[in-house]
């Protein structure tokens, strides 16, 4: 007797995990699932470049002074220029010796290549060019980039949810036309991906004595992905 008790009570324990494990929001009609996309349009209002200074000298102590000497010199057209120092950040810092190459000889060293990058970032896109140019003036001699970005996207992005759903909710109803329905609750809304897409960014450097190098920002497209499920009735 006491065995069919216990059995009868852990049938009653396990009765409600079963019962949790049912869907929240089950359709009673059709269920339609729909992904849709929302995108914005904003300008960049960061840019990033990585500025460098290589150096040669017939020795490693001498190619490293040299390229710190040369790097101190980037660095302070950088504060002159009223770039905040949390802008400014190392990236690499290398050190190599060279060789010269001849046929059925051994490699000849002839002295060593210092390296020293930095990555930095403007929040004036328009002084941008122009500190470039002070930087290659000073002594950087490795321009890489630019990267831009938009620094608080969330608004943006925000807009662009809106935008989804509105996407999503405009194509359920095309379907339910075309099915002889109407659209009816909102079982579940997913995002599946907001993203930030890269520009096309142009870095304009002119060959003329009095031009400026330029950055021409463009636009940036952020778009948010949503996947909603409707009950059609």
């Amino acid at each position: 007797m006491m065995r069919y008790v216990l059995m009868a009570a852990a049938l009653m324990l396990a009765a409600p995990a079963v019962a949790q494990s049912a869907p929240a929001q089950a359709a009673a009609g059709t269920r339609l699932d729909v992904v849709a996309t929302g995108e914005v349009r904003r300008a960049p209002d960061i840019v990033r470049i990585n500025a460098g200074v290589v150096t040669q000298a017939p020795t490693a102590v001498e190619a490293i002074r040299q390229n710190a000497a040369r790097m101190e010199r980037v660095r302070a057209a950088l504060r002159r220029a009223g770039v905040a120092e949390r802008d400014v950040q190392t990236s690499s810092i290398s050190l190599n010796p060279d060789y010269r190459f001849a046929e059925n000889r051994a490699p000849e060293l002839t002295g060593y290549r210092a390296g020293n990058e930095v990555n930095v970032r403007f929040r004036d896109i328009a002084s941008s060019g122009p500190i470039i140019d002070a930087l290659v003036a000073e002594g950087a001699n490795q321009i890489n980039g630019p990267t831009l970005e938009i620094e608080r996207p969330e608004t943006a992005l925000d807009e662009a949810r809106v935008l989804a759903l509105a996407n999503a909710r405009a194509r359920a109803e095309l379907y339910a036309r075309a099915l002889g329905k109407r659209v009816g609750r909102v079982l579940f809304v997913s995002e599946t991906g907001a993203a930030q897409g890269p520009p096309m960014p142009m870095l304009r450097m002119q060959a003329e004595r009095d031009a400026a190098t330029q950055i021409v920002p463009g636009e940036q497209v952020l778009g948010v992905t949503l996947t909603v499920g409707f009950e059609l009735e």
